[in-house]
Order: C-alpha cells, then sequence, then structure tokens
C-alpha cells in the first residue's frame, strides 16, 4: 500500500471514528436532557458523562441513567372497573382522619392513588421469626389464591420452607403467583423455581437482567415486599426472605426489622399492587371478583392507606408523603431507617422541623451493609447534627426497619428507605397508618431500639478523620443513584 492510500485510508477510519463519537455524544445528551426530570444538575451531570466519555459514558447512562419504566397496564387498568371503584372513593378526610393529616390522605389517593380506608386490623411484627411463622400459618390456610413478590429471596432454609409451602397450596388447586425482583434475587435456584411450577405455581422475574433491548432499566429495580392470602390477608414491610433475617448473619448476627399484616378493606390496594407488577412482568391480566373480596365488616378499627410508588409515575407519592408530614409535626419526628441520602426536598423539611423545636431522631446503621450509602448517610449527618436532629446508630445488629412516626398519630411503615433510590428510583409500597395505637406500639419499639443504640455527639462527630470526610464527599456525589 502506498503512503498516500495509507493516510488517506487512516484518516478515513478516524472520521468514521469521530462521526461515530459525534452520533453517541449527541443521542446520549439527549437522552440525558430527555429522561432526567428530577433535577437540572442530575441531567447536567450525565451529560458531561457522556461528552467526557463517549462511549463509555453513553453505556453508563443506559444502565443507570434511566428514571423512568413505561407501563402499558397503567392506561388500561384506568379502564378496568375494580380500579374505578376502589380509586373513586371519597378522599381520607371524609374516613375519619383528623382534618390536620387530611392532606397527607389526598397525597396517597392523588394520581390513581388508593384511598384510606377504615376497619382494619393491623399486626406489628419487629422481629423475623415470628412475621414468617404468622406467613407460613397464612398461606397453609389458603382457600383460593396466595400472591407472592419480594425483592431478595433466598433458597436458603427459611427459602425452602416457604417453596414447600407454596407447593403444597399448588398441589391443593389454591393459586400460586410468585414474582421477585431478577436483580435482588438473581443467584434464586431455578431448581426451587422448577419446584414450584412442577406443582402448579406461576414463576415470574421483575426487569429480567438477560433482557436488555426490551427492558434495560438494571437501575430501576421491585424493592417491594408483599404476600397475599385469598385477597383477604396481606403482609407487608421491611422482611424478605432470607435466613439472614431470622438473626443467621455472620456478620451482624440479631436482625431488626418491621412488618405488619393487614386484613381489611386496604388489602385491596395490596393486591391491585402485586397484580399491576405481575401484569407487567408477566403479561397475565388477572381479573375477577374472588380477588377482591368483600371484607368483613367487624374486621378492625385501624385506617390504613395503601402507598405505591415508582419509576413508571412521575408523582412519587411515597416521597410526598414524607415531606408532606414532616411539615406538618409539632412533636416529633422520629425516623428508622438504614439508609439515609435525602434528595434535598426532605432534607430541608427535616431541617426545618429540628430549627423548629420539633424532636426530630433518625436510626441508622453503626456496622453499614453497604459501605457507599453510608458514607454519604454520615455526609447528611453533618447537617443534621447542626440543625439540632438527634442521630443514632443501632450497635446491637442489623437495623433494617423503614418507618417513619409523626406526633401521635401518623406512622408510615413498608420498604421505602429515606434514599434517593427507594422514595425515587425504585418500586416500593408503604403503608399510612392514622392510628394513636399502631404509633404507639412503633413508639415502643423504637424507644427500645435506641437502648441498644449509640448517639452521635455532634462536637466529637465534627473532629472525624480527614480521609473519612474525603470519602463521605465522594460518596454524597452519587446521591442521586443511592
Amino acid at each position: 500500500m502506498s503512503l498516500t492510500n495509507f493516510v488517506t485510508t487512516f484518516w478515513q477510519d478516524i472520521a468514521g471514528w469521530l462521526l461515530l463519537a459525534e452520533v453517541v455524544i449527541t443521542a446520549g445528551t439527549l437522552l440525558a436532557v430527555m429522561h432526567i426530570k428530577r433535577e437540572p444538575m442530575s441531567a447536567i451531570a450525565w451529560s458531561l458523562t457522556v461528552l467526557l466519555l463517549p462511549f463509555v459514558g453513553a453505556l453508563l447512562f443506559l444502565i443507570f441513567g434511566y428514571q423512568t419504566v413505561h407501563r402499558q397496564l397503567l392506561r388500561r387498568k384506568r379502564r378496568s372497573k375494580a380500579y374505578k371503584k376502589l380509586t373513586s372513593r371519597e378522599d381520607g378526610t371524609s374516613a375519619g382522619v383528623p382534618r390536620r393529616w387530611g392532606v397527607l390522605a389526598r397525597l396517597g389517593h392523588h394520581s390513581g392513588g388508593f384511598p384510606v380506608t377504615g376497619g382494619n386490623a393491623v399486626t406489628l411484627y419487629h422481629e423475623g421469626a415470628p412475621a414468617f411463622d404468622a406467613m407460613l400459618a397464612a398461606i397453609e390456610r389458603a382457600e383460593h389464591h396466595v400472591h407472592v413478590q419480594f425483592f431478595i429471596y433466598r433458597g436458603d432454609d427459611l427459602g425452602r420452607r416457604f417453596i414447600n409451602a407454596l407447593c403444597g397450596c399448588a398441589q391443593r388447586k389454591v393459586e400460586v403467583r410468585f414474582l421477585v425482583d431478577s436483580l435482588g434475587s438473581y443467584n434464586l435456584s431455578s431448581r426451587l423455581l422448577r419446584e414450584l411450577k412442577r406443582a402448579g405455581g406461576e414463576v415470574g422475574a421483575f426487569l429480567p437482567l438477560l433482557n436488555p433491548l426490551i427492558r434495560f432499566r438494571l437501575n430501576l429495580r421491585n424493592h417491594r415486599k408483599i404476600l397475599l392470602v385469598d385477597g383477604r390477608i396481606g403482609f407487608a414491610g421491611g422482611l424478605n426472605i432470607g435466613d439472614e433475617y431470622l438473626g443467621k448473619h455472620s456478620q451482624f448476627g440479631y436482625w431488626r426489622d418491621t412488618h405488619f399484616r393487614i386484613e381489611g378493606p386496604a388489602v385491596e390496594g395490596l393486591q391491585h399492587t402485586f397484580l399491576e407488577d405481575w401484569h407487567f412482568t408477566t403479561g397475565a391480566a388477572v381479573k375477577g371478583s374472588a380477588y377482591y373480596p368483600t371484607p368483613a365488616s367487624d374486621t378492625g378499627t385501624t385506617l390504613a392507606q395503601v402507598v405505591a410508588s415508582g419509576p413508571d409515575r412521575d408523582y412519587k407519592a411515597i416521597r410526598e408523603t414524607y415531606v408532606a408530614a414532616i411539615l406538618r409535626a409539632r412533636e416529633r419526628v422520629w425516623i428508622a431507617s438504614p439508609y439515609f441520602v435525602p434528595d434535598a426536598g426532605l432534607r430541608d423539611a427535616l431541617l426545618l422541623a429540628a430549627r423548629s423545636g420539633v424532636d426530630v431522631r433518625i436510626l441508622g446503621l453503626f456496622r453499614p451493609d453497604k459501605w457507599l450509602p453510608f458514607l454519604a448517610a454520615r455526609y447528611y449527618w453533618t447537617d443534621m447534627l447542626a440543625a439540632g436532629v438527634k442521630v443514632y446508630q443501632y450497635s446491637r445488629g442489623m437495623m433494617h426497619s423503614k418507618f417513619v412516626l409523626v406526633d401521635d398519630v401518623w406512622a408510615s411503615v413498608g420498604s421505602a428507605n429515606t434514599d434517593n433510590r427507594s422514595l425515587l428510583l425504585n418500586f416500593e409500597c408503604n403503608c399510612q397508618f392514622f392510628d394513636a395505637a399502631v404509633v404507639k406500639e412503633l413508639e415502643g419499639a423504637y424507644l427500645t431500639d435506641l437502648e441498644g443504640s449509640v448517639r452521635l455527639d455532634p462536637e466529637v462527630y465534627a473532629y472525624r478523620p480527614l480521609f473519612g470526610r474525603l470519602a463521605e464527599n465522594a460518596a454524597r456525589l452519587l446521591s442521586p443513584v443511592l
């Protein structure tokens, strides 16, 4: 090849690569600007990443940058009779919610959410063993269907116990639908799933990792933990299925969590939430009155409201109820969450409450299971402590509870942490309780937790090592995806 031909070919190759890079940069920047709707700085950060790292940056955006999931069911469900009947009920102010807290009921009901319902019976669980025993007992008594949904499902002893119970249901001709998140349960044994399928159960994996061309949303996970029996009994909260939730963890030992059993009209909201995810995952639309039985009139007295949120909706219902509840606090805001990485709105609401004299407490981890969100939380603790917030680190073991208490009448319990991932990126499910008895029980559990915790001293914390502060500042740069 002559020198002239070599030079010509070389510059043609360079021009081709430059053209490809320009296409990637342009497409990546447009996608970042169009799809990052929460904060301008997030869109700017992703645009710069694509610009400075044309190919790697674009790949990172495809994996971590998307913040939305489009679900066809959201359009269809608004035409279903069952959904219209549920969501068209009057807002919570007419369901016995005190006037001052009616705004929280309306926020939970807004944009296709579920209303507050009275007549519910609620049982709280503060450890894994009694909660799992209650769930297994309910499964064994199932007559028509069992719906199971967890973020993490292990194939260990506890996981096998549940699979065996579900296989027993399926063999009795009870409908079993089993749904897990494909990332959270990535190591779940396919052998266990085959056993359940052979028994007659149905299995689904939410947003499969090996299906990138259709639903490449590695960053958006289904963090819900829901179990439903016959449309009458529901369980939800922070527990996944695994031996560590029984305290059998080599690092943490004791595992503190909060879960609840609910019976009554509010179960219908949990059922709709599960069946939305089931339809999205499997394409099967489950309908019929058998899934929405009329609850007994004397079930209980608790006012409850299921609040679900996720990247399939612009309106982030759980976040909005958290912020509004904090701003309405007059006496206290007590938060239990292993991961505390608040966005600007939630952070400002907490700081304002503390500076106004409200007793604001945050209970988090002493020994982290994930270092990045732990370090980011330490960065935000600095501002909290300066404003008068009391920060506690749970030292007895793993503190996995996720609940918020405000004054003496409102609590939110479920799967959502007080971090960007839970409130803006993940599919989550909480339940709001407008009930003094529920709040009182959670208060007692919280005070017990504080006895096994270390309270941070603001003056001592201010003199922590420079290296640690540098790590905290670096970690908080990743806050939008933590």
